[in-house]
């Protein structure tokens, strides 16, 4: 069996790559030692996003289990356009409908989940690994979630949290999703 524990980043204070983690953020991602020590994952092998808000979020936790954190492109946030759009929320909403609808100089639905499921393949296939953490951004994690749920749609990233974080368990052809995450996790730390 492998299990991947899937985070998305804590609050930054915007969306560009080198966007950095808000104060509160900051604070999430010391907190978020102590719910994943809680959760008892036993991770082997953590993965990132290259973006800084991705890296910051997961760096003191890989230090205080003593991992170093590889990152891989494959997590980058999904890019819905190279544009800004004042009606980006209804053109995401679409892309969940039309998964090879692609926004002037963004990736389609369908490209975006190709991307972060060669990783997840490529883990599964060739990593001796059995828990591996990986680290990325809301609309990139709904498509890797939607790849095994079908069921998990624009709705479900929508009520996404940062951070937020799920379990899949795959075991043979078995699929189990868990979303480990109480967004009032934090207060009660």
């Amino acid at each position: 069996m492998k299990t991947f524990i899937l985070i998305r980043h804590c609050k930054a204070e915007g969306q560009e790559e080198g966007a950095l983690l808000t104060e509160e953020g900051k604070k999430e991602a010391s907190d978020l030692i102590t719910h994943l020590n809680k959760l008892n994952c036993n991770i082997t092998k953590i993965i990132s996003s290259p973006y800084e808000r991705a890296v910051k979020t997961i760096e003191p936790y890989a230090k205080e289990i003593g991992l170093s954190i590889q990152i891989d492109n494959r997590l980058s946030e999904r890019r819905l356009s190279n544009k800004s759009l004042s009606n980006w929320l209804e053109l995401l909403k679409q892309t969940f409908d039309d998964i090879d609808l692609i926004i002037e100089g963004g990736e389609s639905t369908r490209e975006a989940t190709e991307r972060a499921i060669s990783l997840i393949r490529e883990e599964i296939e060739f990593s001796k690994e059995q828990n591996t953490l990986l680290v990325t951004h809301g609309n990139l994690m709904s498509l890797i979630l939607r790849y095994f749920d079908e069921s998990f749609g624009f709705n479900e990233w929508e009520n996404l949290t940062n951070p937020d974080v799920y379990r899949i368990d795959i075991n043979d052809n078995q699929i189990n999703i868990t979303r480990l995450w109480d967004p009032t996790a934090f207060s009660n730390i």
